[in-house]
């Protein structure tokens, strides 16, 4: 199993529907997550900080990735999301959700 961890900004004037938006995930969505072996996902708001996390349990995240953003359903939902967000200064260029780094850990 590998944790991921992910920020992105929401943008201020957008956060409340952000929170709309996440309150009913259309189920397709949620069943292509489910299908690409992510599971415990959750996103958490801080100021106008995004942190996701999510754990993986498949062989190859990169094609799983790339299964759910060739899903129909799942690209009409980040249309919706999309324009609530934008990335955080730290992102590398073409990242979106920049990814982040493990320092600590208890099991």
């Amino acid at each position: 199993m590998r944790r991921v961890a992910q920020v992105i900004r929401v943008l201020p004037d957008k956060a409340d529907e952000y929170r709309e938006l996440h309150r009913d995930v259309p189920e397709p969505v949620l069943d292509r997550l489910r299908a690409c072996h992510i599971t415990n996902y959750s996103i958490h708001l801080l100021g106008d900080r995004l942190f996701g996390y999510f754990e993986y349990h498949g062989d190859d995240l990169a094609a799983d990735l790339a299964l759910m953003a060739a899903d129909p359903a799942t690209g009409e939902w980040w249309r919706l999301t999309a324009p609530c967000q934008t990335p955080v200064d730290e992102a590398a260029r073409g990242e979106w959700w920049a990814s982040m780094e493990q320092v600590f850990l208890m099991e």
